[in-house]
Formats: structure tokens, sequence, C-alpha cells
């Protein structure tokens, strides 16, 4: 089965990149989400002189979608400016398991290299939902 076209959401991937808000690390990231309802939401990973008050370009985008009420996540695309494709931090991770279980996740750089993967792929066995219904049954 081919892949759909994500051309869309790579290209506001792309923009939310070059709109980011780095000017301590320099590190711009891009993300962009794109829900069932064919709705595109972008996020730059937003920096702040006080670190620990950044907010990565992932989780932007997703709260952005679920702030409009959007609940279901078909794909992610995430933008980095490093050579070789990287992947989401672990609180971005843990973010996408529990916000897009079920979403296509593009990774790619600024040179158009990709890889694609899954939520599951980034954090496997992770914890979520399930485990807190799980402790309050028993």
């Amino acid at each position: 089965m081919s892949e759909p076209d994500y051309t869309a959401l790579i290209e506001a991937a792309l923009t939310a990149h070059e709109l980011a808000y780095a000017p301590y690390s320099q590190f711009q990231v891009g993300a962009a989400v794109l829900t069932a309802s064919g709705r595109i939401f972008r996020g730059g990973n937003l920096e702040n002189a006080a670190y620990p008050m950044t907010v990565c370009a992932e989780r932007v985008a997703l709260f952005s979608a679920y702030a409009a009420g959007e609940r279901t996540i078909v794909a992610l695309a995430v933008v980095t400016p490093t050579a070789a494709v990287a992947s989401p931090c672990g609180a971005c991770r843990q973010v996408i398991f529990e916000l897009a279980p079920q979403s296509r996740i593009i990774l790619l750089n600024r040179a158009g290299h990709q890889r694609l993967t899954t939520p599951h792929a980034l954090l496997p066995d992770g914890f979520g939902p399930t485990q807190l219904d799980e402790a309050r049954a028993t």
C-alpha cells in the first residue's frame, strides 16, 4: 500500500520551521499535523530565556489542533535543521503517543531526506491512558 501524498503537510512543517523562534539554540524545528477533517495545524519551537519554558514544535502543533477541537490526528511532519533526520525528544514522543497514537510520522531534514515512522516505533511500550484505566480497575 502506498503512502498518501503528504506534500501540503510537509510544506506546512517547512513554513513552521522558518517561523520558529529559536534565538538561543539556533535549532529551528517545524511541525505540522494533519487531522481527519483535513485541517493542517503547524507549530514551531518557541524558546524562552528561561529555558524550561521552551515548547517544542511538535507539541505546539498538536496542542493547536486539540485546542481547535480536533481529536483524530492522521499524520505529523517534523522538520529539523540537521544533516541526518532527527527524532522528536522524549517529551514530544510521550505527547505524540497519547494525542496521535495512530498517526503516521514523517521526519525530515532541510535537505529533504525523510523517514516514516509511528508513535509506537518512537516510544515502544509507552505509558498512556490504558495503564491508567488498568490501575483504576484494580
